[in-house]
């Protein structure tokens, strides 16, 4: 079956797509994540769309880079079962953010959120994001 061999494995699609989501919210370049593992960016290409297998000691030192656990790459896999149903909604809602992140406009809110140190601005800009949406629901 030399047909299976060219079509690259859900699990490995899933966990690029993480590794390439995380790598946006940072604002990070692949040409920069590549140079802090020592590969080119052609080889996160490949990682991120799921064409080459990312092993486990890279996946390590990509976790450390981006900041966040080996497990995230994992959050929603294909094939996940979640015995809980506290687990179901809590998948549902992940994926609403990685949907959101994913976007353009989320991604550059995200940007922009984070860059506000005060909190009491940060609680505004919730308030009016709210305040917005619900007048969107009452027309």
């Amino acid at each position: 079956m030399i047909e299976n061999k060219k079509k690259p494995n859900p699990i490995d699609i899933h966990v690029g797509s993480r590794i390439r989501l995380r790598r946006t919210m940072l604002g990070m370049s692949q040409e920069k994540l590549g140079e802090s593992l020592g590969i080119t960016f052609q080889q996160i290409q490949k990682y991120e769309k799921g064409t080459n297998r990312v092993g486990a000691s890279r996946l390590q030192n990509i976790s450390s880079i981006l900041n966040v656990p080996v497990s995230f790459f994992f959050e929603d896999a294909p094939g996940e079962q979640s015995g809980n149903p506290g687990g179901m909604a809590e998948a549902s809602s992940s994926n609403y953010v990685v949907d959101f992140l994913s976007s353009s406009e989320g991604l550059q809110l995200n940007r922009a959120f984070v860059k506000i140190s005060d909190p009491k601005v940060r609680r505004r800009v919730v308030d009016l994001v709210k305040a917005l949406a619900a007048d969107a629901e009452v027309e």
